[in-house]
């Protein structure tokens, strides 16, 4: 499948999801020097391989249209993160929600390590599209897949756009979960030698053994 139909067909997935709604939310993929990246006013309806904006990490323009105003935060984390390939950013309900508490998703269950360690951090509040944006992401960002932002939203980043979208999606399901936790109680928290244990195993989780020589 073409890379750039791809992008639009996980757009418009997360859409039915819910993770997005309308016209929010934004996606991209590393692509060459540059990258593929949703444009301003996307909506899953009108989305299509024609209307995706091409950047280089620069943030010339290499194609017509009018990227999204989160461009800098994608061509920022590009930059900071050679490992990374494709990026989602969300307003999903639940993260959302968290993010607006500005509180950071603890260590209340073990599949928090998807994102890379204990806990997924929030960001601090920057105003969308500005270089005090990227900042607060890149270092909230430090050692991780994902982050929230401060009254805004999710963002997760992939060696490619599965892992990504997948990403998003967990932290979008334990969001809600730790929300309903808190409503009955306080959650009780792993430790940090339970969430090393757990980080230790998805070191290698999912992929096939080496070959013995």
């Amino acid at each position: 499948m073409d890379d750039r139909q791809a992008l639009c067909d996980a757009y418009r997935y997360l859409a039915e999801r819910g993770l997005n709604r309308g016209c929010t939310g934004n996606l991209s993929l590393r692509h060459g020097d540059g990258f593929w990246i949703t444009p301003s006013g996307a909506s899953a309806a009108r989305l299509a391989s024609a209307t995706l904006v091409s950047l280089d990490l620069a943030g010339e323009s290499l194609s017509p249209g009018r990227p999204s105003s989160e461009w800098r935060l994608h061509r920022d984390i590009y930059t900071a993160r050679p490992e990374a390939a494709a990026i989602v950013h969300t307003h999903s309900p639940h993260a959302t929600a968290l993010a607006c508490l500005r509180r950071a998703l603890p260590a209340f269950h073990y599949m928090v390590a998807i994102a890379g360690g204990p806990d997924v951090r929030c960001a601090p509040y920057a105003l969308f599209g500005t270089e005090d944006l990227s900042a607060a992401v890149l270092a909230a960002l430090d050692d991780r897949k994902a982050c929230l932002l401060a009254n805004h939203g999710l963002i997760a980043l992939g060696a490619d756009l599965e892992e990504a979208v997948a990403i998003a999606e967990e932290i979008e399901a334990l969001c809600g979960q730790y929300l309903a936790a808190c409503e009955a109680g306080e959650p009780v928290l792993l430790t940090g030698d339970e969430m090393a244990a757990v980080l230790a195993r998805f070191a290698t989780y999912g992929r096939a053994p080496a070959a013995e020589e």
